[in-house]
């Protein structure tokens, strides 16, 4: 992934955990690298296709100016969010803010917060098979792709249709309703795993009987092309195979996306089962 560099951007603001930083303010320091390709814009030379540093600059003192942080940490988390949310060319940034009188009783030259933020593509896996006081389940599936849209770190880029399946598991009685959404996040994937349940909560899940009928079911299946197995998290999903209700809806808008374990594409593995 090529770069694009902004070295110590000089802001007046008023960023601090005493009170007089805030009123009286002090100067601050950004370094910022802009991951993205280039190429594009290396052969056809015009600005369109590349991201302007003036821009980006402006956005940051902008940024940085107009509001009031505490911590640099969280001057440098909203910021780099703004950024990557302004730029969709841009697949992540790393943000250094560097405070060079921070109220440090002792000879420094700066301290800094450094982050970098990276623009994820994931697969969810949705389905519904109970409705929720006055909603049905087509209302339940929407509210919830609804919520997961309008959150400011996630943007659903594709939707599969909804297709109807039996009950998995052996242990729910009704008729699903079940498709895939592939997101665009900012999200970590534990981060992610809290928001899709959080959504789910929202929506009248609870989590009474396992396998069960639920208005709101949310799980992760594909990650980037991230392998990850924790006590709370499993990416790839690790039934994902056994499931038609995942893999044909997924086969409409991932078809040749290759399952970072198998090795296969989401046709292969669909024709291989089913």
């Amino acid at each position: 992934m090529d770069e694009i560099h902004i070295d110590e951007l000089k802001i007046f603001a008023n960023h601090g955990v005493l009170p007089f930083e805030n009123e009286k303010g002090q100067y601050f320091y950004v370094n910022a690298v802009l991951y993205l390709s280039t190429r594009k814009a290396g052969i056809s030379d015009c600005l369109d296709d590349s991201v302007s540093y003036a821009d980006v600059c402006g956005l940051i003192i902008k940024e940085m100016t107009e509001h009031t942080y505490k911590l640099i940490e969280a001057a440098a988390e909203h910021t780099a969010l703004k950024i990557l949310e302004q730029y969709e060319l841009l697949r992540g940034i790393s943000l250094e803010i560097r405070k060079p009188d921070a109220p440090v009783d002792a000879e420094f030259s700066s301290v800094s917060v450094k982050i970098k933020r990276n623009r994820h593509k994931a697969y969810i896996a949705f389905g519904s098979s109970e409705n929720y006081k006055e909603m049905s389940k087509e209302e339940l599936i929407d509210k919830a792709l609804k919520l997961i849209d309008e959150d400011p770190f996630c943007r659903i880029r594709e939707r599969s249709s909804v297709m109807k399946s039996s009950p998995y598991g052996g242990v729910a009685k009704n008729e699903f309703l079940n498709g895939v959404i592939c997101i665009e996040t900012f999200y970590e994937p534990e981060e992610l795993l809290a928001f899709l349940h959080e959504t789910e909560k929202n929506c009248g899940r609870e989590r009474k009987e396992h396998w069960g009928d639920r208005t709101l079911d949310l799980d992760i299946i594909f990650y980037d092309d991230l392998v990850l197995r924790s006590s709370d998290l499993s990416i790839p999903h690790p039934d994902m195979e056994n499931r038609d209700f995942v893999l044909k809806p997924l086969c409409e808008i991932a078809a040749e996306h290759i399952h970072p374990l198998i090795g296969k594409t989401v046709r292969d593995i669909y024709n291989d089962h089913f």
